[in-house]
């Protein structure tokens, strides 16, 4: 099966939290990752635009999008100067779930669509 842009930018992040802490090498290799990702929820969203039915949810996908955004963004600052690496792994986990958990959304929201122009189950 064939990944998305989004899912390989998630996977490429959580193997890069996942390796040891080499010092700066670790952390610029984090915050690149973060960038992709960042850069992958944007491409993501640019597909998007449908039907009226799925308007309210695709407009909460893209608030959700936002925020996860801000927190990247944050994120990528933290990277580079936080002292505390166990907690910033722990953020770190915490957003690539949200990430996938968003990501998720997003396929129910195309699949939604695709059946609604297929007719649906019923």
């Amino acid at each position: 099966m064939r990944m998305t842009g989004l899912e390989h930018a998630i996977q490429s992040l959580r193997l890069a939290v996942e390796r040891p802490i080499r010092g700066q090498t670790w952390r610029a290799l984090v915050r690149r990752r973060l960038d992709a990702v960042g850069e992958a929820l944007h491409r993501e969203s640019e597909r998007r635009g449908g039907d009226a039915w799925l308007a309210a949810r695709e407009h909460h996908l893209i608030l959700e999008r936002d925020r996860l955004l801000v927190r990247i963004a944050a994120l990528g600052r933290t990277v580079l100067e936080a002292t505390d690496l166990a907690g910033l792994r722990s953020d770190l986990d915490r957003l690539i779930t949200d990430v996938e958990h968003h990501q998720q959304r997003l396929n129910d929201l195309v699949y939604d669509s695709v059946s609604l122009e297929l007719g649906g189950s019923e």
